[in-house]
């Protein structure tokens, strides 16, 4: 009684495991795929080049510095509160601003405004920078990263989704690039 349609031991295992197999791979490249197209899906491909607000120009008072938070335009749900991003707001005069980030040059450690010295000081390594950012002593070799800004409508916005790098045109005071970055 020998049937053609009958199927062996061995060869119903070996269906259940590719079965298992392809079930395993579905599983794990659907995760794959969406992250992959997760900024296109979303519709996020420049949010980097976006403004972002962090502030009105009357928060900010001539000749200091203030600490200002601003949320990054580019982030994922699963973010949570990393999405606040600290940086030093400094009002020179009028409508003209310097914003720093929060980062020392030199490892990326947070940085401390002090204003009775008019110094940023890094607690890491002891870099120190002047109030204009320019580095004043410590391991940093060049000052602190600035943030491009614009001000409209009384609001004080910069460009914060692409991170202030030594190869970036912005990276330095006055738009030189620093040594490294030529």
């Amino acid at each position: 009684m020998s049937n053609d349609n009958t199927i062996s031991r061995r060869g119903l295992f070996m269906n259940m495991g590719i079965l298992f197999n392809g079930l395993v791979a579905t599983a794990l490249a659907v995760p794959i795929v969406r992250f992959v197209l997760s900024s296109v899906t979303r519709g996020r491909a420049n949010a980097y080049l976006s403004w972002v607000p962090i502030g009105s120009v009357a928060e900010f008072p001539e000749g200091e510095t203030r600490l200002a938070t601003f949320k990054n335009p580019y982030v994922m749900p699963s973010d949570g509160k990393t999405v606040d991003t600290a940086c030093w707001v400094r009002r020179i005069a009028g409508d003209q601003f310097q914003v720093f980030a929060v980062n020392c040059a030199h490892l990326g450690c947070p940085v401390r405004w002090f204003p009775q010295s008019g110094l940023f000081m890094c607690p890491c390594h002891g870099g120190a920078y002047y109030r204009d950012g320019s580095r004043a002593s410590g391991p940093p070799e060049r000052g602190l990263f600035e943030y491009p800004y614009k001000v409209q409508d009384c609001l004080v916005t910069i460009q914060a989704g692409e991170l202030p790098t030594p190869g970036a045109p912005t990276a330095s005071l006055y738009g030189k690039k620093p040594p490294c970055a030529a």
